[in-house]
């Protein structure tokens, strides 16, 4: 008879417990650690041996926190649900590994390249985070980058109504109607006519340009206040007819709004400067039989 392993290995399919992660505590039935403060990173604390092989806490942390950058970018959260999943999907990855070890896949070439890729990403992911803490940018550098945003940040922003129609005949009678009323009663068509926004009154707010599809966005900056558009514009979405209301100058962020936002930017241009310098001194001796530099990329670098 197989000996019992339920009580030191239990069924991933099932597998629950509390983790002390640093993160959000887990809280599964089948197996659980102690509650309280979580270990401190690096301490050699394991989340768990298997097979006789021990695993750290960290090595989970790292493998969590990876999960919850793929969840929360489509739109989720940590959670516990999400905690008790990582744990599992980690477990299958441990056994998968031990697989490969037993396989002796380690010693395969593509194998080995793969994992030097892996850990040349890790630690270049690591150096060029720690770069980016070590600069603090001065407030001078700030309200200068600011400056330039707000310079670059110009733009004029619209208040429109349309009308939109499936065919271009209906847009061009809409049109005639207006012009027969010299533009009034545009709410009123809007309201008996569009199939969008016809309880506001083809309302669309105030609009930036760029947010908009091509069409619409060439058609409204075209306008002045009070005009309406002559020819039905298409897009995907039908036949518009466009009126302008009101246009105004958008107003920037304010500075203290704004200064996260610069802070990363000044950040990210530092670690970029950065890695083009080491780039620059770096001594570089190429096997030629492989790669060769093109004479004109040579001189462009002179």
């Amino acid at each position: 008879m197989r000996p019992d392993k339920s009580n030191r290995f239990p069924n991933a399919r099932s597998l629950a417990l509390t983790l002390s992660l640093g993160l959000t505590p887990l809280l599964l039935p089948t197996a659980a650690l102690a509650e309280g403060p979580a270990p401190a990173p690096g301490d050699g604390t394991l989340i768990a041996t298997i097979n006789n092989q021990p695993y750290s806490l960290d090595v989970f942390r790292a493998f969590y926190a990876e999960r919850l950058q793929q969840v929360q970018q489509a739109g989720g959260q940590d959670s516990p649900q999400l905690q008790e999943l990582a744990f599992n999907e980690f477990l299958n990855l441990v056994v998968a590994s031990q697989e490969g070890e037993r396989r002796q896949l380690d010693s395969n070439p593509e194998v080995q390249g793969a994992l030097e890729m892996q850990r040349m990403l890790v630690l270049s992911s690591a150096a060029l985070q720690q770069i980016a803490n070590e600069f603090e940018p001065s407030d001078a550098d700030l309200r200068a980058a600011f400056d330039q945003f707000v310079a670059q940040a110009q733009r004029n922003e619209y208040k429109a109504r349309h009308i939109l129609v499936d065919e271009r005949d209906s847009a061009l009678d809409l049109i005639k109607k207006l012009d027969k009323a010299k533009g009034k009663g545009f709410e009123k068509l809007a309201k008996e006519h569009s199939i969008a926004n016809a309880d506001q009154g083809g309302d669309l707010g105030w609009v930036d340009p760029r947010n908009m599809v091509p069409p619409l966005a060439n058609a409204i900056s075209g306008l002045e206040p009070g005009q309406y558009t002559q020819q039905p514009v298409q897009t995907q979405f039908g036949w518009h007819v466009v009126l302008l209301e009101e246009t105004r100058t958008a107003e920037p962020p304010a500075f203290d709004e704004a200064k996260p936002a610069l802070e990363a930017a000044l950040r990210r241009q530092a670690v970029a400067e950065q890695l083009n310098q080491m780039r620059m001194d770096a001594e570089v001796d190429l096997n030629e039989t492989i790669v060769r530099i093109r004479e004109d990329a040579a001189a462009d670098g002179e």
